[in-house]
Parts: C-alpha cells; structure tokens; sequence
C-alpha cells in the first residue's frame, strides 16, 4: 500500500508566507494565474505577503487544465503518454489577455509532479500572449512569466519549462520532496480527519 503523506491548511499558509520574500526579491509579480483546482488556496494566501503597502492586491485569474492517460491502439492498449487539455481558459479576443501583456505574471499552482501540467500552461500562455500582442499591435512590450508551486517532486519529468525561467530563478518552489503521494487539505471531506492524519504522517 503506498504511504499518504497529508499537509495541513496552516502548513500550506506558512509555506506561502515564507516563500514570499524570495519571489519578491527574483520576480515581483503584477499578476497571478492559478491552476485549478490546487493553485486557487496558495494563489490566494499568497497574494496577501506580496501586497506592498499602499499598494492595490495582485489579480488572481483562473486557468483549468484536465491531465488524461493517451492510450495506445491494439491487442493490449498502453498509456503512450499524458495528454493535457483545457477546461477553463482565458479569452484570447478580451480584456483578460489583454492585461497580461507586460506584465511579471506569477503562475501557481500545489504541486510539480510530472511537469506536464506547467509546461502545458507557461507555452499556451507565452503563445497566447504573443498572439494578443500581435492583434494589438503590442509586440514592443515585454511579458515575463514565473512558476511557484508549494512542493516539487524530485523525479524525472515528462514536461520542461523554459532554460531562461529556470536560469533567472523565475521557478519558485517552497520544498522539495520525494516522490511521495502528498494528500492537500482541499481534497479532504472530513478536514478534522484530515490533520489527525497529518500528525501521523507528516509531509516534512
């Protein structure tokens, strides 16, 4: 039986709280993107240790992207690889696309397992962009985004993200870990179970 390991919602918010100074100090974000659904409680706890004062809150806009096992065809069907699709996704032809151009944008989201998800998001999102910009006649304009997760999962990953992001220290996360199956607070229907269970079996 695999070992769960559980998170609590305190132990996300600290973790949050403590990765904040280091993503203000490589990459001070105008926007954020949170994956759904594990990126909308770091997104948003997050928001709360970026905000300058005087300053207004960081928008917070959604993405959804749906992961599937891709089967190959014959006698016996294997999954040849995962496939990503869209959900939720923002408006290439309104205001929503049109805000990013420019901007530092910070995409959240909980976890980074096999990357597939964050290499799926940061190219459709630089693609879209540039498109936006072209429609507008903005392609002047420099717009860099960035990565925060709370865990990566230190293995071999299927996705990439791009040599610069990683270089210029534009990929946050707050901890490294095995390759353990880390359970969050937001899947749990019994939340007092649920910190019962992370007391038990911490994710440290």
């Amino acid at each position: 039986m695999v070992q769960k390991y559980y998170v609590t919602y305190n132990q996300v918010h600290k973790l949050c709280q403590q990765s904040a100074d280091a993503i203000l100090k490589q990459f001070r974000p105008h926007l954020m993107i949170a994956i759904g659904g594990g990126g909308y409680v770091p997104a948003r706890i997050l928001r709360s240790f970026l905000k300058s004062p005087g300053e207004p809150n960081i928008p917070i806009q959604a993405i959804g992207l749906s992961l599937y096992e891709d089967l190959g065809r014959g006698d016996a069907e294997e999954a040849i690889g995962t496939k990503v699709t869209r959900t939720q996704w923002l408006d290439l032809s309104s205001l929503e696309m049109a805000n990013l151009i420019g901007k530092n944008i910070l995409i959240v989201d909980e976890v980074d397992d096999t990357r597939t998800t964050l290499e799926y998001a940061v190219r459709e999102l630089e693609k879209d962009v540039l498109e936006a910009q072209k429609q507008l006649g903005r392609e002047g304009e420099k717009t860099n985004f960035s990565v925060y997760v709370l865990h990566n999962k230190n293995k071999p990953k299927k996705g990439s993200l791009p040599t610069d992001m990683m270089e210029d220290g534009r990929y946050h996360a707050s901890v490294t870990t095995d390759d353990v199956w880390i359970c969050y607070p937001w899947e749990a229907k019994d939340i007092d179970e649920h910190d019962a269970l992370a007391k038990e079996h911490p994710l440290v």
